[in-house]
């Protein structure tokens, strides 16, 4: 989800930090042991080339693999003006990884018998267009057909005002005004309105705020302390590094932030150490059925959207491992895990590029040697 106006360049000669973090695997720091140090340097070496590759001013590189102390690799600069050097204890904006964490909330609710993934839309929100026709299932998967909510109306009203609180139900109302963008089940078409909608339902079947619902069922359960989801347009605890766009002449553009346009679709915002535990459970299904999980994992394709190579339901797939990924305001993501092997990788970048998400094409790059820390 990308909604500056900027764009940013930035060739960045970074200094590059090896750091401990917490351990996320299970075992003790005594039954750990360091990341062998020539696959650290390859780490190192391909970071830095994506980097200047893509003129990012600073990323932070996360592996935490069972067996071995977690790992972080922080290069560049959280922000440039500063001259502020990233470090590996930043709240990052999560973005569109949020998805993966309400989508979990449908299917945990699914599990326990408050709602059926083959609900229609209408019986939760009033006035979708094919309510009537679109299922919990098909939201989750993205191929209801929903349409956007990022619309020229709703850019109007957030140009003449940033600082905009919007609610959910205000964001959706955006949507609702434009027809189907396609009959439901037609084809994978990744939409933020879809979890906006299912952000709504989990309020409704919950009967509590959003936020409550996921401390309680999500982020308690896992003891992730560091990750929240922000009530306001700047309430971002912690410190955080400043994202960048590029602009038309290449000059790097610090982005403002309001987490409220994202709402249950892209508002979180965390640790690389919580997502690093994130991750792991979101690959192996840890807060759900087992039959639940593996459907979750039959994905297929997106025609339009982020690059997986096949998204399932609040869940996509990357080189084999499982995961999700999130961009906006000058900030993109990636957490990817290996159910298999438990390996996970957590990328964030302080850049948002329009033609490419970086952390993506440096996932892949080191997804084959992730594979082999087992």
């Amino acid at each position: 989800m990308t909604f500056s106006r900027s764009t940013v360049a930035l060739a960045i000669a970074g200094l590059l930090l090896l750091t401990g973090c917490a351990n996320t695997s299970g075992e003790s720091e005594s039954e750990s042991q360091a990341l062998p140090a020539s696959f650290v340097q390859d780490v190192r070496t391909t970071t830095a080339e994506v980097m200047a590759e893509y003129d990012v001013p600073g990323a932070v590189v996360s592996i935490c693999a069972p067996g071995y102390a977690d790992t972080v690799i922080t290069e560049g600069l959280a922000d440039t003006q500063a001259a502020t050097p990233m470090t590996a204890d930043l709240v990052w904006p999560i973005r569109s990884q949020t998805k993966s964490f309400t989508v979990t909330l449908i299917l945990q609710l699914a599990d326990e018998g408050k709602l059926s993934l083959d609900d229609t839309i209408d019986q939760y929100v009033a006035g979708v267009p094919n309510g009537d026709q679109i299922t919990l299932r098909q939201l989750a998967e993205m191929t209801s057909g929903v349409p956007e909510y990022t619309t020229e109306a709703w850019l109007k009203d957030y140009l003449a005002d940033e600082t905009r609180n919007f609610t959910t139900s205000e964001l959706i109302d955006y949507a609702v005004a434009e027809p189907a963008m396609f009959k439901p089940g037609k084809k994978a078409v990744y939409v933020n309105t879809s979890t906006l909608l299912l952000g709504q339902v989990v309020e409704e079947v919950e009967g509590r705020p959003f936020p409550e619902a996921l401390q309680r069922k999500i982020l308690d359960p896992l003891e992730l302390t560091e990750t929240g989801y922000p009530n306001s347009y700047d309430d971002w605890s912690g410190p955080h590094p400043t994202g960048y766009q590029p602009d038309d002449a290449g000059d790097l553009t610090a982005q403002d932030n309001n987490f409220t346009v994202f709402g249950p679709a892209g508002a979180m915002t965390s640790t690389v150490s919580d997502m690093c535990r994130w991750g792991l459970a979101l690959a192996t299904g840890e807060l759900l059925d087992e039959d639940t999980q593996a459907a979750r994992l039959q994905g297929q394709p997106l025609k339009e959207g982020p690059e997986y190579d096949s998204y399932g339901q609040g869940i996509g797939e990357l080189s084999g491992f499982i995961g999700h990924t999130g961009e906006g305001f000058g900030h993109t993501v990636l957490v990817m895990a290996d159910p298999e092997t438990g390996t996970t990788a957590v990328i964030n970048m302080n850049i948002a590029q329009a033609e490419k998400h970086v952390p993506t094409t440096l996932f892949r790059e080191l997804a084959q040697p992730l594979s082999t820390l087992s």
